[in-house]
């Protein structure tokens, strides 16, 4: 037992990249990861917005012809191949390694997110005063034109309210964000938001600086804690006057919207959003996985409590802001909002409406940050994990992962500074709309189930996965990866082509040309990179044409079986792998 342990403390020191500690670890980094802000803020808009309970029939189904599918294949992926998501291409499909370099564009850009715990980081600190600052308007930051929590509250509510704008709202738009004019005006750096920044990027990377063996750790903390919040506001939420009116909103059916084709691609997107498929993330964590450890019974409960997740944070969301509209005296569709909006502007604003509001506010920002801490270290730690596997040589030596940790989180926190501006929130804005599109998603679909189900071969592929956890996938997943998954995607990225509007922010400001040419630079950078790679390959590779395409269609070395004393194998599908090279 000593000596697993020292091996498993000194996992650098061989060029061994290690493996979860325990099961569990693996089981919480992943449920972690995966339960995030979009089963906070986006599904229970999307449900409300698109249908109530009748959104639900979409989101279900998709989530079993596509998620499900999906989140087992990319998982098996990395467990069969012990490899990160653009080496792992190598073994399986080389033609294919554009889709590995593909993720990583994606994941840089997704690092932008670390942002969303900063403002969270920021609220947190100011739940602390006697009164909260965003509940009055007897702040420097208020305009004439602001309206305070206690209008709301009066028995005696008159005026017009066209022209006026919320506490709430000017807290969140001059004190948080002091945002400028547009992009072109990104003015100083709001050293309150670097400072946010800097403690954001620090707790990264002590996440992560001993890799597997610290994220593991961490992991029991940040993916468990924010279901307590959760359970709290919730029982809270339901015994305010006014949540069973939030909840109604929120749940009552609309079967006509089920008509509605972006009802469906809604509830598409949503699956790809918050199971974190087709952005590499999960091959990454399933890689760390022991061969033989049961990915396909983890998928199922994985995907469950993800869903799950966001169900019940409907409950939370809307009996908050059924309470809000009741203090109003509006209804419920005029305090609804979705994003940096709903957390950021109206939960705050009806935390403040409660009897001991700096209790619940604070439960709501530490839930909010722990949910975007998991999701951001996770983030990381799959692209340095990644490029590690490209050079392991370089990096699994004893003492260079920490110190390429270290440059990786001073880097971008760097580069990061400009989101913390004045002008940072147009920044942002455009990295969120254009980095990591439903676009990019569907086409990644496309191209990574055409790799595995019809070059490695959808068989081959249910024998890898019968070979590590003994169980053979039913039919059904094989027919979602040839046939189902490839064709919806594929209609939902023409669909988003055909459909494409220009991003606004606050449906008014509208971005200079060459803030929308440098979004789709951005989303072709990932999605280019596929065609591309592939055809570099096919040049540099030698031989006929159909030799060429032949070499880069098999795999190019034959993935092992990692046991549990951390020696390599070769077992049964890497025998038939190897044969079949060699007979071609």
């Amino acid at each position: 037992m000593n000596r697993e342990k020292r091996k498993r403390e000194n996992q650098w020191s061989d060029g061994d990249r290690g493996q979860w500690a325990s099961k569990a670890e693996y089981l919480l980094v992943v449920a972690g990861n995966v339960v995030g802000l979009g089963n906070v803020w986006r599904f229970p808009y999307l449900c409300y917005k698109n249908g109530g309970g009748a959104f639900l029939v979409p989101y279900c189904l998709l989530a079993v012809v596509c998620g499900i599918p999906l989140f087992l294949l990319e998982t098996a992926m990395g467990q069969y191949t012990q490899e990160g998501f653009i080496t792992c291409w190598r073994k399986l499909c080389p033609l294919a390694q554009g889709i590995g370099y593909g993720y990583f564009m994606m994941k840089l850009y997704d690092f932008s997110y670390v942002l969303v715990q900063v403002w969270a980081i920021f609220y947190l600190v100011f739940s602390f005063r006697s009164e909260l600052p965003w509940a009055n308007c007897d702040n420097h930051w208020n305009t004439a034109d602001c309206v305070g929590l206690e209008f709301y509250n009066s028995s005696n509510v008159t005026g017009n309210l066209n022209d006026s704008s919320s506490s709430a709202t000017e807290f969140w738009e001059r004190r948080v964000l002091g945002m400028s004019g547009g992009i072109e005006e990104l003015g100083s750096v709001r050293w309150e938001l670097a400072l946010c920044l800097l403690v954001s990027w620090v707790f990264c990377y002590f996440s992560i600086w001993k890799g597997i063996r610290s994220s593991g750790k961490v992991a029991y903390f940040t993916a468990t804690f924010p279901y307590l919040m959760l359970f709290i506001l919730l029982i809270r939420g339901l015994t305010l006057p006014g949540a069973w009116d939030g909840i109604y909103y929120y749940l009552f059916p609309d079967v006509k919207k089920l008509a509605n084709i972006e009802v469906w691609l809604e509830a598409g997107s949503q699956i790809f959003f918050s199971y974190s498929l087709t952005i590499g993330t999960l091959n990454v964590l399933g890689s760390y996985c022991n061969y033989n450890n049961n990915c396909y019974k983890d998928c199922f409960w994985l995907c469950l409590l993800n869903s799950a997740t966001s169900f019940v944070s409907g409950f939370v969301v809307f009996s908050v802001l059924g309470f809000m509209a009741q203090k109003q005296g509006v209804t419920v569709d005029k305090v609804a909002e979705s994003g940096p909006g709903l957390a950021f502007i109206a939960y705050p604003q009806a935390t403040a409406m409660m009897p001991l509001p700096q209790l619940w506010t604070v439960c709501f920002f530490l839930m909010l940050i722990l949910l975007t801490v998991d999701t951001h270290f996770v983030t990381v730690e799959s692209v340095i994990t990644s490029v590690s596997d490209l050079f392991p040589k370089l990096f699994h030596a004893r003492g260079r992962h920490e110190v390429f940790v270290l440059v990786i989180c001073l880097s971008f926190f760097l580069l990061h500074l400009t989101l913390v501006t004045e002008g940072g929130i147009y920044v942002f804005q455009l990295i969120d709309y254009y980095g990591c599109t439903r676009a990019c998603q569907n086409f990644m679909a496309v191209a990574q189930c055409l790799a595995m189900a019809w070059i490695f071969g959808a068989d081959r592929f249910n024998d890898a996965i019968k070979d590590m956890t003994g169980q053979r996938p039913f039919i059904f997943f094989k027919l979602c990866w040839k046939y189902i998954i490839p064709l919806l995607s594929l209609i939902s990225f023409i669909l988003y082509m055909v459909d494409y509007k220009q991003l606004k922010v606050n449906d008014s400001y509208i971005y200079p040309d060459w803030a929308y040419a440098l979004g789709w630079a951005m989303t072709m950078s990932s999605v280019l990179m596929v065609p591309l790679w592939a055809a570099g390959l096919m040049c540099v590779t030698p031989g006929s044409f159909t030799r060429r395409l032949s070499v880069l269609c098999r795999p190019a070395e034959a993935p092992t079986r990692q046991t549990e004393g951390g020696k390599p194998s070769e077992d049964e599908v890497t025998v038939e792998l190897r044969s079949s090279a060699a007979t071609t």
